[in-house]
């Protein structure tokens, strides 16, 4: 990636994930709730399962969300070819920021952070907390897919190119006996 671009790209990339950083801290307590409840209705024994360990499950959904984001961003930002130390302290200064501009919205923010945890609300309805939830897992299944087609590609042309070389070296071969 060109010095320029990722000028560019860095501080939206930083900032998306800064934004779903936060919002897994606000909103997965409340989504994990209303899912755990609409089982509840359906299947009380599992219900009541799942309310005992509700603190592993947003942990697990926000482990989730950490390692998309710990994933997809550095390697956006620094490219494929990262070291583990920069890679290192890009995902160390997003947790930072995070927790920094949360602690700052909860001192300092007052309204603002009462509007961002109204949006909670929003993870009442079941289907958007399930929506929710799913978010993490669906783009790591996208990313996934993506990158195994890429590789497809890379080796269906690598194919084609290693047969175009053998034809070439093939007529030159004729060529050179022919004369």
């Amino acid at each position: 990636m060109s010095l320029g671009k990722a000028a560019l790209t860095t501080p939206m990339y930083i900032s998306v994930a800064w934004t779903l950083m936060v919002s897994y801290q606000l909103f997965t307590q409340t989504a994990v709730s209303t899912f755990i409840s609409c089982i509840n209705m359906f299947w009380p024994s599992v219900g009541a399962w799942l309310s005992f360990r509700m603190d592993i499950i947003v942990f697990i959904y926000a482990f989730a969300w950490i390692f998309v984001l710990s994933s997809v961003i550095p390697s956006a930002i620094l490219g494929k070819e990262r070291s583990v130390l920069a890679q290192f302290f890009v995902c160390l200064t997003l947790t930072f920021v995070a927790f920094m501009v949360q602690d700052a919205l909860n001192t300092y923010g007052g309204g603002l952070a009462d509007q961002l945890l109204s949006l909670a609300t929003l993870f009442y309805n079941p289907f958007l907390a399930v929506g929710y939830l799913l978010m993490p897992y669906l783009v790591m299944l996208v990313l996934d897919i993506r990158a195994r087609k890429r590789q497809k590609k890379k080796e269906e042309l690598e194919k084609i190119s290693a047969a175009c070389l053998e034809d070439t070296v093939t007529e030159e071969q004729k060529l050179q006996e022919a004369e």
